[in-house]
């Protein structure tokens, strides 16, 4: 399963960084229609996990389930580099959102089944090693394919496919376990059941989410302002290898501290980042931004999560990431729509100076609503 991360975030990230430039260079699409495609495909991907994780539940299976997802994201990236118009990326981009979502939840059961509980988060490490690793080396392999070999920019979207079907063949070789183990994000439907903490943090999240856009707006402003397609890639890759890094130690300071002051840290990191995109314009000052950003990212979506198991009973935690997956997804699909007509309408500066006002928004309500220590083995033993 870890094998299986590497290959499929090998194969995602190979085209994320290239695909805004691939929208508004190839095919002459807005800024809003950027937004729309990307906003869409993340909130696709938040939302359905929940869903795939119910199913699995329901039938008690997940390997069929992952495969299903893993197959589907494989063949619909290169239906991307056939794209025309930008219709037929919003559609393709869909399929593989769609496919990432449906095997999300699945192939955490599946991981969590595979050894005994006192290795359980062993396992889960070992899979996020994967996963990470795949998001910093697909762009080392855009920018090898694009500048050594001299690769077209469609060849790239069609070369996603090799990856994306050796994910498929390592799900292929796990062996399913027969276990009563839930699935990581599923989505529990009865809201009557989560209490009123739990709901306020959900607003915090929005609150915040609203100025959330996409980071493809990142990618097109450090390509506007003079960045190479290649350096661009790269500055893209070092975000992701910054991201990474940071996950583990966050998540023991959260564990250790409290979530809520790292979780603000957070919060206070993306301000700072996105009043520096919408004033600086020296390529290398926001190449070190950029990795900067990637504290914010790597920090927000190991604690986040954790925050929200902290406010429910331990029967309802993987609903409850199910509920904020969702929130997150909705709110980055609006908050994408928004900056791509002020990035079209106003100013490339306006889209970040809009996510910086819901940032401080966002910091208030953190501080305001929720309290410093979440008692988590209250939370854990309620009924």
């Amino acid at each position: 399963m870890a094998l299986a991360s590497l290959f499929a975030d090998i194969s995602t990230e190979m085209l994320y960084p290239i695909l805004p430039i691939f929208l508004t260079q190839t095919l002459h699409a807005s800024g809003s229609v950027v937004g729309l495609v990307d906003g869409i495909a993340q909130a696709t991907q938040n939302i359905v996990q929940g869903f795939s994780g119910w199913l699995s539940d329901r039938l008690q299976k997940r390997k069929p389930i992952a495969l299903v997802g893993y197959f589907l994201a494989a063949i619909a990236k290169p239906l991307i580099g056939l794209a025309t118009a930008w219709p037929m990326v919003l559609g393709a981009r869909f399929g593989d959102r769609l496919g990432a979502g449906f095997r999300s939840a699945p192939r955490a059961a599946l991981v969590a089944s595979s050894v005994a509980e006192e290795h359980r988060g062993k396992a889960f490490g070992l899979e996020g090693i994967g996963d990470n690793l795949g998001a910093f080396l697909g762009p080392l392999l855009a920018v090898l394919l694009l500048v050594s070999l001299n690769v077209d920019i469609r060849w790239i979207f069609y070369l996603a496919l090799i990856p994306g079907l050796l994910a498929f063949l390592m799900v292929l070789l796990v062996r399913e376990q027969q276990l009563a183990v839930s699935a990581k994000a599923t989505l529990d439907v009865n809201l009557r059941r989560f209490p009123k903490a739990y709901w306020t943090y959900l607003l915090v999240t929005a609150l915040f989410g609203i100025g959330n856009s996409s980071n493809a707006f990142l990618i097109l402003q450090t390509k506007d302002i003079g960045a190479s397609l290649e350096a661009t890639i790269l500055i893209y890759a070092g975000f992701n290898l910054v991201a990474a890094l940071i996950s583990y130690p966050a998540g023991l300071l959260s564990d250790r501290f409290g979530r809520k002051g790292v979780l603000l840290a957070s919060f206070t990191i993306f301000l700072i980042a996105y009043v520096g995109f919408a004033v600086i314009r020296n390529i290398y000052l926001i190449g070190l931004l950029f990795a900067f950003y990637g504290l914010y990212q790597g920090i927000f979506r190991s604690v986040g999560k954790a925050f929200a198991s902290d406010f429910v009973p331990q029967q309802l935690r993987a609903s409850s990431i199910g509920w904020y997956s969702s929130t997150v997804g909705l709110l980055e699909l609006m908050a994408s729509l928004v900056a791509g007509q002020l990035w079209d309408r106003v100013s490339h500066e306006a889209v970040f100076v809009y996510g910086a006002i819901f940032a401080v928004v966002g910091c208030v309500g953190l501080l305001a609503l929720i309290p410093w220590q979440t008692n988590r083995h209250r939370a854990s033993t309620a009924s």
